[in-house]
Order: C-alpha cells, then sequence, then structure tokens
C-alpha cells in the first residue's frame, strides 16, 4: 500500500504587530501653552493699539478711526484663535492638531514672505525715521550707523525667530504621527476638520478668513485696488461686501470638495491678481489714502519710507495671491464632481493628510 507523500506546507506569516506610538501628551502641553502665551501677546498689543491712538492724537498724526479698529479687531481674534488652539492642543483634541498644524503652515508661509519684505523695507524706513527725529531736534547728537546696524540686525533676528523659527518648531512637532495618534487615542471620535483633507481644509480656512477680512475692510478702511484705480468710500464697501460673500461661499464649496468651487476659485483668484497687479503699475496708493482722511503727517511718513509709495504693501498681497494660486492648482486632485464622489473615492486616512 503506497503511503502518499506529505504535501509541503505552506510557511507560515506572523501577524502582523500593530505600531503602539508613544504619548506625546506632554508636548502637546508644551506647545499649547506656547500658543496661549502668542496669543495672549496678541492680545496684549489691543490696549497698546489704544494707547497709540492717544498718543498720535498729541503728536497730530492720528489715522481714521477705521484703521485702529481694523488693527484692534486683527490682534482681538488672534488672540481669540490661538488661545482656542492652544487650549484644543493642551486637551489633545483631534480638531486642536488639526487646525494647529493647519494655522503653523499659514503663519510660516506669511512670516517667511513679510520676513524677506521687511528685511527689504526696514532699513530705509529705520533711515528716514531717524532722519525725521534729527530734522525735529537738531541739537541731539546724530546715532552712529553702526549702532543703528546693531539695532537693526536684532529687530530682524527677533522677527526670523517669531516668524519663522517658531513656526518651523510648531509645523515639525504637530505633524508627528505619534502626535497625531495621541490626539487619535484621547479624542476616539472623529472631528469635524477630519471630512476632508487637511490640505483641502486649509483653503478653505483661508477663503474663510478672507471672507472675514473683507467684511471688515468693508466698513473699516474700504479701499480697493480695481484695475488700475483705488476705489474709495461706499464703492469699495460695496465691492468688499461682495468678496466677503463670494469668499463665504468658496470656503464652503472648497470644505465640501466640489469642483465647482474649485473652478469659481481659480477663477476670482486669477481676475484679483490682474486687477492688483495693474494696480501696482498705475494706482497711485497715497492719493487713494489721502482720500480717505488721512492726516498730511501721516501720507509725509508713507512717502519718506516709500513703502506705500512704491507700492510694497500691493507686492506683498500679490505674492500671498500667487502663492495661494498655486496652492491650489496643487490640491486640485482632492476635487470630484459630486460630494457623493467625493465622500467615496476619498481613503480613510486622507482627512489626516497634512504635509
Amino acid at each position: 500500500m503506497d503511503i502518499p507523500a506529505a504535501e509541503p506546507m505552506a510557511p507560515t506569516i506572523p501577524p502582523l504587530e500593530p505600531v503602539v506610538y508613544p504619548d506625546r501628551s506632554t508636548g502637546l502641553t508644551v506647545f499649547g501653552i506656547i500658543l496661549i502665551l502668542v496669543g495672549l501677546f496678541s492680545a496684549f498689543l489691543v490696549p497698546l493699539s489704544l494707547l497709540g491712538v492717544f498718543l498720535a492724537r498729541k503728536t497730530g498724526g492720528v489715522m481714521p478711526a477705521g484703521s485702529y479698529v481694523m488693527n484692534i479687531s486683527i490682534y482681538a481674534l488672534s488672540a481669540v484663535a490661538l488661545v482656542t488652539l492652544g487650549v484644543g492642543s493642551i486637551r489633545a483634541r483631534r480638531w486642536g492638531r488639526n487646525l494647529a498644524l493647519i494655522a503653523s503652515w499659514l503663519w510660516l508661509v506669511y512670516g517667511a514672505v513679510s520676513l524677506v519684505m521687511i528685511t527689504a523695507i526696514l532699513p530705509a524706513s529705520f533711515l528716514a525715521g531717524f532722519k525725521t527725529a534729527a530734522a525735529r531736534n537738531p541739537q541731539a547728537p546724530p546715532l552712529p550707523t553702526g549702532v543703528m546696524a546693531v539695532i537693526l540686525t536684532f529687530l530682524i533676528a527677533i522677527m526670523a525667530v517669531f516668524f519663522v523659527v517658531l513656526p518651523i518648531v510648531l509645523v515639525v512637532f504637530y505633524r508627528r504621527k505619534d502626535v497625531e495618534e495621541t490626539c487619535k487615542r484621547r479624542d476616539p471620535l472623529p472631528s469635524w476638520t477630519e471630512r476632508a483633507p487637511l490640505r483641502v481644509l486649509a483653503a478653505s480656512i483661508l477663503c474663510a478668513v478672507g471672507a472675514l477680512y473683507y467684511f471688515q475692510v468693508s466698513f473699516t478702511i474700504p479701499i480697493f485696488p480695481f484695475f488700475g484705480k483705488y476705489l474709495t468710500g461706499w464703492p469699495a464697501s460695496i465691492v468688499c461686501l461682495a468678496l466677503a460673500a463670494l469668499d463665504g461661499f468658496l470656503a464652503f464649496s472648497l470644505f465640501k470638495r466640489q469642483i465647482l468651487g474649485w473652478w469659481v476659485t481659480i477663477t476670482a483668484l486669477g481676475v484679483r491678481i490682474v486687477a492688483l497687479a495693474i494696480t501696482i503699475r498705475r494706482g497711485n496708493l497715497l492719493e487713494a489714502y489721502a482720500r480717505m482722511g488721512w492726516s498730511p503727517r501721516q501720507l509725509q511718513l508713507m512717502q519718506t519710507t516709500g513703502l506705500y509709495h512704491s507700492g510694497g504693501v500691493l507686492w506683498f498681497g500679490l505674492v500671498f495671491l500667487l502663492l495661494f494660486l498655486g496652492y491650489l492648482i496643487w490640491i486640485k486632485r482632492y476635487f470630484v464632481a459630486t460630494t457623493q464622489e467625493s465622500s467615496s473615492l476619498s481613503p480613510p486616512d486622507e482627512a489626516s493628510t497634512a504635509s
């Protein structure tokens, strides 16, 4: 009787052990405190701005009230946002980590561009300020050039730490996988920030911020660059309110990943870029501010520094619009024809992708 040869057994593959990530609750607390401290510093700028209004009235360099309202509202809203993100980070909430990561990236991009432009503009503005002070007080000894260079270097170094180094540290920490997993363990339920990939959520938040910005501008400092000239007064207010409504719609549409919203965003952004570029070449910003009621002293200061006269502020905005346009083109792959397709085509972990 033949005994059948035993069939070779297939090699068994041991089950993969789940990856255990270390707990980063301590880091979330530390960086949450940092965000809260930055938010408190922003809140401190509110009374400081009010003090600036008082001093400006004493020296005759006061600006229209809307300018101060705009600055104070920006500081106040920034303080509320940063403190909220700090609390969310300390409590290891998913939304806190996701929004803190997006805010850190936006902070880094904004800070890097700001630092480059400030470095290019600050020396001339600094020198003009000292010349103005010397003209008012001829008896005072002139400040040595070496001392001015040291002061400028120190100021730029401080700004580099705040605008670039600090947000880089925040980005590196919040994008870590163990930080994400720590938040998922301590906050098991999915967050609303995970309904769309973080890259898309960032674009949606930028549009929402734009809507809030234009709404504030419409009743504080109504001015808008419009194909070679500056609209001021009620025409600018109407345009800004319309843009606020448009950006609000685009924020919602991008969050839903609707392809129509993406195309409208690209088109509207292209029109704004063209309008701004033409205005940089042909417009006169100082004349527009004069129509808005800025004092001769403030206009003279702007003329001296060259920041407004040369269109530096508009170049600043144009760079950001171009960066945002490139970013929208980069995230085009996340958008589909309908929201039903959007929910069925995206992998489950897509919403946590941020880098």
